[in-house]
Order: C-alpha cells, then structure tokens, then sequence
C-alpha cells in the first residue's frame, strides 16, 4: 500500500509541484490549500507523512504541528516544515518537526529529505 503523504500550501504553484514530484516517487498525496482542509482530511486518514508551510490563509503550520505532537494519536507522525522567510530558527523553537526547508527549494534535495522519513 501507498505511503500517504499530507501537504498544506496554500500557493497553488507550490502546492501543484510538490503533489506532483510526490506522486511521481509514488506516495498518495492529498494536497490542502488551508488549515480546515487539512484538518477535514485528518478525519478521513491519518497520514504517514505531513509537509506544512508556516503561513497559511486561516493559520499556521506551527500551530497544526503544535497540535499534531501533542497528540497521542498524531505524534509519532514526521512534520516537514517550509517556509519562503529565512526565519527557520526561529520556527525551530516553538515546533519540534523533524525537518525544515526553506522555499525555493532543490526538487531532489526535497525528495531525498521525504525519503529518509517515508521510505518507500
């Protein structure tokens, strides 16, 4: 069965891409372009995988992190963070993720980072 794999970007460019790059490495993808979406999706399936960027339209991808670690349920699951603010030590405070990337970034090195907490 498919890692499923959770990506919260509201730009739709972004959002397109990363769907795309992760179908092509074979994970199912449900992409949100919000918070209520992403959390409509978390009554459907808990996913292997989430990748959040921090500014969103109706919250943030702190907060959803903050919420999904405290989460008996939800917090063995690996958080990707991502921002286009070069203020990533500053996120790395108030969230305990696995990972950070900062926007733009290298399409093999996102990957390769996907990879190391979903093999496939």
């Amino acid at each position: 069965m498919k890692k499923c794999i959770y990506v919260v970007e509201d730009n739709p460019n972004i959002r397109e891409i990363i769907e795309f790059l992760l179908t092509e490495e074979l994970y199912d993808v449900k992409a949100c372009r919000n918070t209520s979406d992403f959390w409509k999706q978390m009554q459907q399936n808990i996913p292997d995988m989430v990748i959040l960027d921090i500014m969103l339209p109706d919250g943030n991808g702190i907060d959803i992190c903050t919420q999904l670690k405290q989460n008996a349920k939800t917090h063995n699951i690996p958080v990707m963070m991502m921002s286009a603010n070069n203020h990533l030590n500053a996120v790395k405070s108030k969230c305990t993720a696995e990972d950070f990337i900062n926007k733009p970034f290298d399409l093999n090195d996102f990957a390769r980072r996907v990879e190391r907490y979903v093999p496939n």
